[in-house]
Formats: structure tokens, C-alpha cells, sequence
């Protein structure tokens, strides 16, 4: 009984989201906390979830031709200094190597907070001529970020794991593209896989990477009124070339400095799958990305025990397009069992008892809207890619919905906060400059810009009443 008490949640998403959150992640399996500060444990239920994602967007990049590569963890000091925009944004939160045993080194190593600065030092030897180009390297890997704010599991961790694409170009033009491109992937990634619609635009000045041109940016929103940066693209321009002396011979036989990007995705999207999709029973994973497809779970009794575990396993054999469980264990009752499966969040359930097997059916029940229908089992097959089409596009459409209306249109201040109070997104007019920026985020206790919807707007600022430069979506954030 013991067990039983503690498998489902005690708390309803809409009452305490926060609380909600952290026992989804702790009861599905998901992560575990360290005695590392800020860092986490990746469960091999989230682990599998992000395989599944690194897999279809390793599969999209390799179809574009960019190739994987892996950098060193730790930067020398005297590479990370070389860009002064980027070094000054990181700054504050690099975690540094000083000590090797109990020598201290001549020069301290940053671990990394992103590479530019260590790919950039192998770019300047890889470059020599318009032949090299474009270069085209992602690697995954992790990342320590020494934050200060309070960690969220999935949303906010000192380290983490990503992908980050570095690439280098011969022109702006071909750089400009590879942003964009690169944008259009992750939107593909996100709303088609991961179910999840996302706000898509350019950075303010303010909020662009450090060291960049300008930075492009998904943005997601969360239940509690929060947007969730999804993943960037930044165009880094000829900055981190002329710092590295980064050039290549052209075709006119005269030497050019070239264009470069970066652009990247992380982890933090398990949180984002959990928090935009999760229910009152716990995690919802959407069929495409699910690890397990659908479980089986057999309802034993003695006398037809051997043949109903004999048809699940029949059953999995015919079922060979989809990642298949069958949990055969004995010490747990049937409702014990659909009580974890839904708490994982498996997308489909398969109920085979023995009323099943003598109609020679079985019960599928939707993760997403607990609707149960029996099917035929030579049906069966069928009817799983159909629900499971259904489920995933049902996913999406109820976060469109929520997004949708949760974007309110604003004219003055008075209306600004009081989306911000109600936990929705403001868009409005905004003048451009870095102090009226400030501003706002004071006085909204901490809504920030996520993304340009527009630069073609005639307006007046909300904040400041100067001419409009743009069109914002504003949030409180993660």
C-alpha cells in the first residue's frame, strides 16, 4: 500500500503548476537531483526522449550537408577573451579549471559555455580557400553555465546537453540563408515532432547573443505565463573571423574574411514537452518522439494466464513499426499498472484480458483523452497509426489553441501590465532602445522582449510614446 500512496500526483497542474512540475519529473522517472548544486541526473526515460530528438534532427541536418565534429570541453582563457562582446556576455556565468592536482596552472581553462571561441581557434587553420566553403560542423555535447537563478530541472541547470552548429561562409547572403534555414528546421522540429507551436522572430539588441549580428529566435509558452526560449540562430557576421584571422583565398585570387553562424537547441525542450502537454496524471509525450509507442498490458488470471502473455507477444511481433512494452509483471494489479503508464506518459495503452482474447480484441486506450475503443486484433495495426496521427496532431492543436489565446494586442501602458499581470503575452509597439528596454522590464516586474513579430508597423511605443520601430512579443520568462 506504501507504494501505492506515492506513484500518482497530489497536486492538479492548474493549482500549483510549480509543484506539479517537479513531481512530474521525480514519479515519471524523468530526472534526479545530484549533490552537484544546479545539476541534474538524465533518468533513461528522458534520456530516450532527447535520443529520439537528437536522431530526426541529426537525420535533417545530414540531408543539408552538415557534418558532426566534437571541440574540446575546456577553452584557454586567451581564446575566450578574443571577442569582446561575447566574452562579456558569458562572463558572469563561466565555471573555470584552475587546479590540475594540486598545481595551479599557468593559464585558467573556462569549461565550455559555448564554443565559438575553441571552434573558431581549428576554423582559422581548416579556411584557406573559397574551395573550403561552406563549412558546415555541428557537435552535441554539454554545457556549464554557472547560473544564479533558481534551478528548474529541464528549464534551468548549470550543465546541460545540446547540439551547436558553427558554420562559415563565403558571403553574407549565403549566411543570411543558413540562419534562416536553420530557424525553418527547428519550427519543423518543434511544432511537427515535438507538437509544440512557437512564436519565430528576431532578438531586440538587448536580448541578440553575445558577440552576434543579430539573433533569431523560438519562442514557446508555458502554462504559467512564461515564455520558454526554444532554441536560436544567431548571425554572428565577420565578428569571430577578424578576432581569429579567419580569411580564404576567392576565386578572384584576392583574400576575403568569411561570414559565420551559429545556432542551437537543447534539453531544455523536455521541459517544455512536460509543462505544455503534461495533465493532472502526469506526462503526455507526443507519438513521434515517444520512446515506447504503446504498452501492453495483459490481465492475468491462472487459468488463461500462459495464453494471454502467449497473444501480447504475438501481438508485439505484428506490431513491428513501433516501439512496443509488454508488462508482464505479476505483483502489480491492472489499474496499478495503467496508473504508471499514464504517469510516464506512453501514448497508447492495449488492454488484453481474457473476454479480450475469446473476441479475439483488444482495448486501446488514447494517453491524450483516455478514450478506449476495442479493436479487432487483425485491425489492430491500422487502427494504432491512426490514433497515434490523431493523438499527435490533437497535441498540437490544443497548444495552438492556448497560444492563440493567450497573444493580446496592446495600445497603452495601463493595458501592457495588465496582460502581464493576467500571465498572457503583450504584443505591442516598441521603440528599439536598450534603456526603454530596461524600463519596462522594471516596471512589469520582469517581462522582457522574446521576438519581433514586425519592423513595418507605424506606431508609438508603448512604453516611452517615441516612434515605434517594431512590433514585440513581450513575457515573463524562464
Amino acid at each position: 500500500m506504501a507504494k501505492k500512496q506515492t506513484l500518482g500526483l497530489n497536486v492538479k497542474k492548474n493549482d500549483n503548476l510549480s509543484e506539479w512540475y517537479t513531481q512530474v519529473v521525480q514519479k515519471a522517472e524523468l530526472a534526479d537531483y545530484s549533490s552537484v548544486s544546479g545539476c541534474m541526473v538524465l533518468r533513461p526515460n528522458s534520456y530516450a526522449i532527447w535520443e529520439n530528438i537528437q536522431k530526426i534532427f541529426d537525420s535533417m541536418l545530414k540531408k543539408t550537408g552538415h557534418k558532426n565534429a566534437y571541440f574540446p570541453l575546456f577553452i584557454p582563457e586567451h581564446l575566450l577573451i578574443k571577442e569582446k562582446e561575447h566574452v562579456k556576455g558569458f562572463a558572469p556565468e563561466v565555471a573555470w579549471v584552475t587546479h590540475a592536482g594540486n598545481t595551479k596552472m599557468k593559464e585558467r581553462l573556462a569549461i565550455r559555455p559555448t564554443s565559438e571561441t575553441i571552434i573558431n581557434e581549428s576554423y582559422a587553420k581548416w579556411v584557406r580557400s573559397w574551395r573550403d566553403l561552406p563549412l558546415l560542423i555541428n557537435q552535441w555535447c554539454n554545457i556549464v553555465r554557472w547560473e544564479f537563478k533558481y534551478p528548474k530541472p529541464f528549464l534551468r541547470t548549470r550543465e546541460f546537453l545540446w547540439q551547436e552548429g558553427h558554420t562559415v561562409h563565403a558571403t553574407e547572403k549565403e549566411a543570411d540563408k543558413e540562419v534562416m534555414d536553420i530557424l525553418s528546421m527547428y519550427k519543423d522540429l518543434m511544432e511537427n515532432y515535438l507538437a509544440i507551436p512557437v512564436l519565430t522572430g528576431k532578438k531586440t539588441e538587448k536580448e541578440k547573443f553575445a558577440g552576434a549580428v543579430y539573433t533569431m529566435a523560438l519562442e514557446a509558452f508555458m502554462p504559467d505565463g512564461k515564455a520558454l526560449q526554444m532554441g536560436t540562430s544567431h548571425m554572428l557576421g565577420q565578428n569571430f573571423a577578424k578576432a581569429f584571422k579567419i580569411k580564404f583565398l576567392g576565386k578572384d585570387e584576392k583574400y576575403h574574411i568569411p561570414w559565420q553562424t551559429s545556432w542551437g537547441i537543447s534539453t531544455r525542450m523536455i521541459g517544455a514537452i512536460i509543462m505544455v502537454h503534461g495533465d493532472d496524471n502526469g506526462l503526455i509525450i507526443p507519438p513521434k518522439i515517444a520512446p515506447i509507442h504503446a504498452v501492453i498490458v495483459p490481465i492475468l488470471f491462472d487459468k488463461s494466464k500462459e495464453k494471454i502473455l502467449k497473444k501480447a507477444e504475438e501481438i508485439k511481433n505484428k506490431l513491428k513499426d513501433y516501439n512496443i512494452e509488454i508488462d508482464k509483471r505479476e505483483e502489480y494489479s491492472p489499474g496499478w499498472k495503467f496508473h504508471e503508464w499514464e504517469l510516464k506518459g506512453v501514448p497508447l495503452r492495449i488492454e488484453l484480458g481474457p473476454r479480450d482474447l475469446e473476441k479475439n480484441q483488444v482495448v486501446l486506450v488514447r494517453r491524450d483523452t483516455g478514450e478506449k475503443n476495442s479493436v479487432k486484433i487483425k485491425k489492430l495495426n491500422k487502427k494504432i497509426k491512426q490514433t497515434l496521427d490523431k493523438i499527435q496532431k490533437n497535441l498540437f492543436t490544443k497548444a495552438k489553441s492556448f497560444l492563440n489565446k493567450n497573444i493580446v494586442e496592446v495600445n497603452n501602458w495601463k493595458d501592457f501590465l495588465k496582460a502581464i499581470k493576467a500571465k498572457k503575452i503583450p504584443k505591442a509597439f516598441f521603440c528599439g532602445e536598450k534603456e526603454c528596454e530596461d524600463l519596462i522590464k522594471f516596471e512589469s516586474d520582469g517581462a522582457t522582449s522574446r521576438c519581433i513579430e514586425s519592423n513595418k508597423e507605424a506606431g508609438k511605443c508603448i512604453k516611452c510614446n517615441k516612434k515605434a520601430k517594431y512590433k514585440i512579443y513581450f513575457s515573463k520568462s524562464y
